[in-house]
């Protein structure tokens, strides 16, 4: 049984001090764009993707994530931990030497839920339409997702790989971009400006939705299952997620300044305040 908005909310807001707190132990991350993701990732995974039990990596069956902004791992981490992937009591060895649980996900460390190492921007992409031809060569109706950075567009691969799978109709791909508006430098804008996104994906030969309010959990499954709606039909579809960096921490709101940066103790008590333990701290 799918969980209903209230307890996908509850799961949203521990994450979100999950996140918080795995940073500031080790003084070290990416907590901005993570906290914009949240309510993204807690539906893909509790509401929207169909998962199999257990983890390997060929992931026959099953709907399949690749996260191409790596740097927002401690968002994937807390929200694959929490949907069983592998002990929650593991996130408090985030960033440490010989930890599982890298600055950014590797593969070769055997986490559970991780199938691509992502660090390198701009190559999530391509690796999601490897695996979505390979569905489509077995057989295997099941869907593949991804999530890149609007910064990250900026990366020429991006679009040899948009060029790609419609040319190549690949379908079965729904590819997310976290639409902030900012990145490590300043915003979006002012360090290379990405035009008309929308435009830019259709002449791309993709379909396009828009969920204007991607920091709201029913605005994201409604918006995620029109997606989901629209693959099958000849071309890859591309979702443009409007979502605040730090969203749900007052102070980290609005700006870019928290892209990197650790909170210290007082940011980091201040921060827990506005979202209070719902399911428990690791």
């Amino acid at each position: 049984m799918k969980p209903n908005t209230q307890q996908l909310q509850d799961l949203t807001i521990q994450v979100r001090r999950d996140i918080l707190r795995m940073v500031h132990a080790v003084n070290s991350g990416h907590p901005g764009g993570s906290l914009g993701c949240t309510e993204f990732l807690v539906v893909l995974y509790q509401y929207l993707m169909e998962r199999k039990e257990g983890f390997d990596m060929d992931g026959i069956g099953e709907d399949l994530f690749f996260l191409s902004n790596g740097h927002i791992s401690p968002v994937f981490y807390s929200v694959l931990a929490r949907s069983g992937y592998f002990s929650v009591s593991e996130l408090a060895t985030f960033r440490k030497i010989n930890s599982r649980l890298q600055g950014h996900p590797t593969t070769h460390e055997g986490l559970p839920g991780i199938r691509m190492a992502s660090g390198s921007l701009g190559q999530g992409m391509s690796v999601s339409i490897g695996a979505a031809l390979a569905k489509k060569l077995n057989g295997d109706n099941h869907l593949i997702y991804s999530l890149h950075g609007d910064g990250e567009l900026q990366e020429g691969q991006i679009w040899e790989a948009a060029m790609y799978a419609s040319a190549k109709k690949v379908d079965n791909y729904i590819a997310t971009v976290d639409y902030n508006g900012k990145q490590i430098d300043g915003t979006t804008e002012d360090v290379l400006s990405l035009g008309n996104l929308k435009a830019k994906f259709e002449a791309f030969g993709w379909d396009v939705l828009e969920v204007k309010e991607g920091n709201n959990i029913e605005a994201i499954i409604a918006g995620m299952t029109e997606a989901k709606s629209r693959t099958g039909k000849g071309k890859p579809v591309c979702v443009l997620l409007y979502t605040e960096m730090g969203n749900g921490v007052d102070f980290m709101m609005h700006t870019h300044a928290w892209h990197g940066k650790a909170p210290n103790d007082e940011q980091l008590e201040k921060a827990l305040a506005q979202n209070p333990e719902t399911l428990g701290d690791y």
